[in-house]
């Protein structure tokens, strides 16, 4: 492997060099275009070479295609594998998430396999932000989308940055954000100005190793003031914006405001006649035209210099040398400008082309490094395994003594539960106790898609999916489907009832009302502009959340009583409880009074976004984007503790209560479930059986109906 390794170097530099004789060529050709507005003799000549060059380069090319394929196979393997790598997953940061909670659509990025945050980004500090949010970069050779302009970049954000979003060394938003050698994020230009100093949080050397598109796309749909539309502060504070409000009045994707500004009528542009002109703004350049004295002769782009009045112009145009040949130079601008296309697209195959043969130079100097350190492993661990073997040999006399103790334990714990159930099954209502260990009691199959909701109504279990439909499941004798409920266009999201209502919301921004006793559709309401991530009703009244926005329904009139805003993000977790409703957004969970739909209590958190919200007796629970469980004092609204154990997002919260006793149950990005005491804040037992993420959670009758990514929903008791 190491001589393949060898070889598929030497054809990466072969072919490095190949490109740099390509691209001198086409340098060669824009030389030649300048001498075309020297007249009409060197147009003819300087066409001529452009059509042979032209030709070679197109010979060049095909030769250079042919003599690739002496790449060995495995060369060609290690750069489809490196390019592969290169498609990473985004983040759910605020401003630019999609709809994280319940659809790989959605969590964009995410989908239903998606990592969390980079480890480095923990440990980025929260800068200090003012009260406009100033923040901009004189001195950047590279800009998020990699400007060459010499003018200074301004970014003024609509909102703050996450705190997660800013370079450890410069303490600024990541310009071109790189992944180093450490496994951290930083700009590309700090770790390059950088290349003697050590990463500041492990010490290691500064290296580059890929580009963090993740974080670039972050931060792309973040959004910004237009450039003409910010002035320096005046606070004497250098690379310091703010808003100007006689400027442009425009906020945009960071992504976009390339575009943006070429467009942009509040830039400001110099006068095309006179350069005496001072600078005016874009969109008074035709005004500003008529009203100019000079003016340049029509044949000006082909090369003649002649400027004067309106009246000097026109008694020119009748002696003006350009004007007899005017249409041979309209031809001969036209096919300049397609060789000049074309060139301009062998330069991006060939930058592109050599990118990919760096990133292939790199992956193979890593696996010689790899080879090498796993045969020294091997080496290494070869004697290793010969004394674990004897080990192994004492291990398992002992392991058949534990197996006979755990034999016992079990036909105990056997009993144990035949008595809770011989309890739970003799009382037909009451309040079940919740059991110590739960136990998978069967799986619900049906659903061609992820499940990304459940509820429950008596003996119904509603569950929603991807494949756009609604299930109702008997959970009391057959345990079969009863019917398949289909109206929506998107994917069912929501699920909540109300009476013998049932309401689903969906992606396709609309919420349907069912009626549970004859399970037929009776009206579809045109909720939202953007998906209805959640639904709950109470109080009469029917709760939406989507981005940004709760609206507020009559749930008999289905009429729209009030929105309620002020949020900062994808409302995916909506509870009512008691006279009080909570809905958790980024970092945030709001506290409404549901008499007059105003705030009373707004919760901080620093785990990214909330995804899950139960409220029990004594506690407000929240899950979170970073696997975290918090839990807040429910009468003084004081955090006292943080749940960890889970490595993925809590999608589901769920509690069982009894008297004395509380049980938390929390489901997982990870495909895991757990089961919290609530009295001393500990993980009692581990649930694993679903094959995918865990979404939703639905609790009834003292047992549990779990709905996950691998299309089925779990019983649990």
């Amino acid at each position: 492997m190491l001589l393949e390794y060898s070889s598929g170097r030497v054809h990466v530099r072969r072919l490095a060099g190949y490109f740099d004789r390509q691209h001198q060529a086409a340098n060669m050709q824009t030389r030649h275009w300048g001498q075309l507005s020297g007249g009409m003799a060197s147009v003819t000549e300087v066409s001529s070479d452009l059509e042979e060059e032209a030709s070679i380069t197109s010979l060049n090319v095909n030769q250079s295609g042919n003599s690739s394929t002496t790449l060995s196979t495995a060369s060609t393997v290690a750069l489809s594998v490196a390019l592969t790598g290169l498609n990473v997953p985004s983040t759910d940061v605020a401003g630019g998430s999609s709809l994280a909670p319940v659809s790989p659509s959605f969590k964009n990025n995410r989908g239903s396999t998606t990592p969390s945050y980079d480890g480095d980004l923990d440990i980025v500090p929260r800068p200090k932000l003012t009260t406009k949010h100033r923040y901009s970069d004189l001195n950047r050779s590279k800009s998020v989308d990699s400007s060459d302009s010499s003018e200074p970049e301004v970014l003024v954000f609509t909102e703050p940055p996450n705190r997660k979003l800013f370079c450890l060394l410069c303490k600024n938003v990541f310009k071109d954000p790189v992944i180093t050698q450490c496994g951290h994020t930083y700009c590309r230009y700090c770790v390059t100005s950088r290349q003697y100093d050590t990463c500041p949080v492990d010490e290691m050397k500064l290296a580059v190793v890929v580009n963090n598109i993740a974080v670039s796309e972050q931060i792309g749909e973040l959004y910004i003031h237009c450039r003409n539309g910010c002035k320096p502060s005046g606070t004497g504070i250098q690379d310091e914006y703010v808003v100007d409000p006689d400027g442009c009045p425009c906020t945009i994707r960071v992504n976009e405001r390339r575009e943006h500004e070429m467009e942009c009528s509040y830039a400001p542009v110099q006068c095309p006649n006179n350069p005496d002109c001072p600078k005016i703004l874009k969109m008074n350049l035709e005004a500003h035209l008529q009203n100019c004295n000079l003016c340049k002769c029509d044949h000006h782009k082909f090369g003649c210099p002649f400027v004067g009045t309106q009246e000097e112009v026109s008694d020119h145009r009748e002696d003006c040398s350009y004007e007899g040949i005017k249409d041979y130079l309209q031809t001969s601008s036209e096919k300049m400008r397609e060789l000049q296309a074309t060139i301009v697209q062998k330069d991006q195959e060939i930058g592109f082309l050599r990118s990919m043969l760096g990133k292939l130079s790199e992956r193979v100097d890593r696996l010689e490094k790899s080879m090498e350190l796993k045969i020294n492993y091997l080496d290494e661990n070869m004697s290793r395994m010969e004394k674990s073997l004897v080990e192994l040999d004492e291990q398992n006399r002992s392991m058949s003594d534990e197996l006979m103790d755990n034999r016992r334990n079990y036909s105990m714990l056997n009993s144990e539960l035949s008595m809770i159930n011989a309890r739970l099954n003799s009382g037909a209502a009451g309040v079940y106790d919740p059991q110590q260990v739960f136990k998978c009691k069967g799986t619900f199959v049906g659903h061609q898609g992820p499940v990304w909701c459940l509820c429950v109504y008596g003996d119904y279990l509603f569950s929603g999916s991807s494949d756009k439909t609604i299930k109702v499941w008997d959970t009391c004798t057959s345990y079969t489907c009863q019917k398949t409920l289909e109206g929506h266009n998107g994917i069912v999201l929501a699920l909540c009832t109300h009476g013998n209502r049932l309401f689903s919301g969906s992606a396709d921004c609309t919420v349907i009302v069912w009626n549970i006793d004859t399970l037929e559709q009776e009206k579809m309401i045109q909720a939202h502009e953007n998906p209805v991530c959640t639904l709950v009703a109470a109080n009469n009244m029917l709760f939406s959340g989507s981005l940004k926005v709760i609206k507020v329904w009559d749930v008999h009139s289905h009429e729209l009583k009030r929105e309620l805003t002020g949020l900062n993000h994808w409302v995916r977790a909506l509870v009512a409880n008691g006279n009080y409703l909570y809905s958790g957004s980024y970092q945030t969970i709001k506290v409404w009074d549901m008499s007059t739909l105003e705030i009373v209590h707004s919760l901080q958190t620093s785990g990214g976004s909330v995804y899950s919200i139960a409220v029990t007796n004594h506690h407000i629970i929240a899950g979170t984007y970073e696997n975290c469980i918090h839990v807040w004092d429910k009468a003084s609204y004081e955090q006292v503790e943080t749940l960890t154990g889970h490595v993925g997002t809590v999608y589901a919260l769920a509690v069982i209560s009894a008297p004395g006793t509380t049980r938390v149950f929390s489901a997982s990005y990870d495909r895991s479930l757990r089961v919290w005491n609530m009295e001393n804040m500990i993980c009692t037992q581990t649930l694993l059986r679903h094959q995918g993420s865990v979404a939703c959670l639905a609790v009834s009758r003292g047992r549990l109906f779990s709905g996950a990514v691998d299309s089925t929903v779990k019983v649990w008791q």
